[in-house]
């Protein structure tokens, strides 16, 4: 993982912990802003440290070519002095020294590598915290911006509105049904009152009906006893 990378996660981590406690807007901006600086800082810390680590490499490189070169002029002079197994010895000498200088300069090359991409991130960084300070002042002025229409909105009472309205609306509908109740009982009642006065006046014609027969009956017992 590179350096951009890690540091991104940990840039990331503490910007929505800031978020999720909802703190103000400017407070997250200066704090993503100090990660950034503090990111900047360790990774220039790691780009030099990669960086001492490719100078030693290189010297260690060149020490042993240098004993290398050494040991093969020690093993001439060995065998004109009629000394072969000295000049031996100092060519085993000589091809270590070769051998551990062909693996520093192979390591070299991969460290050298390493670190021209250190150098190209923390470059990045570097123009990333730039792009932010550029843009600092416009995302602080924005959201002043915002807070001043929320802070309108509240004064101006829209916020606290809304709640009365609708509690306004919901005692409107309740009234609305309340009337609607009382019309349909006012309805039912009348309907069993006429219902009421239908059974009456079918009970007093057969009271009529029946008054009128007694009177025929009575009116007849009457002729009759004459």
């Amino acid at each position: 993982m590179s350096i951009l990378d890690r540091l991104s996660r940990l840039i990331r981590a503490n910007v929505n912990d800031a978020i999720s406690r909802a703190e103000d807007p400017n407070l997250i901006i200066e704090q993503s802003l100090r990660d950034m600086r503090d990111a900047y800082t360790q990774a220039r810390s790691e780009v030099a440290d990669s960086m001492a680590q490719l100078n030693k490499l290189e010297r260690e490189a060149t020490m042993n070519r240098k004993l290398a070169e050494e040991y093969a002029s020690k093993a001439e002079q060995a065998l004109r002095s009629g000394s072969e197994d000295l000049a031996r010895e100092a060519l085993r000498r000589k091809k270590n020294h070769e051998d551990l200088a062909s693996g520093f300069e192979a390591q070299r090359a991969t460290q050298g590598a390493t670190v021209d991409q250190l150098k190209t991130q923390l470059r990045a960084l570097e123009a990333k915290i730039d792009e932010m300070e550029s843009k600092k002042e416009l995302i602080q002025a924005r959201a002043k911006t915002a807070t001043a229409s929320q802070t309108l909105e509240r004064m101006s009472g829209f916020d606290k509105s809304g709640g009365a309205m609708e509690a306004f609306e919901e005692m409107e509908r309740r009234v609305s049904t309340q009337e609607d109740r009382a019309r349909a009982m006012g309805q039912l009642r009348e309907e069993g009152d006429l219902d009421a006065q239908l059974k009456n006046l079918g009970r007093d014609r057969e009271l009529d009906d029946e008054l009128e027969a007694l009177k025929r009956k009575v009116q007849g017992g009457s002729g009759t006893q004459s």
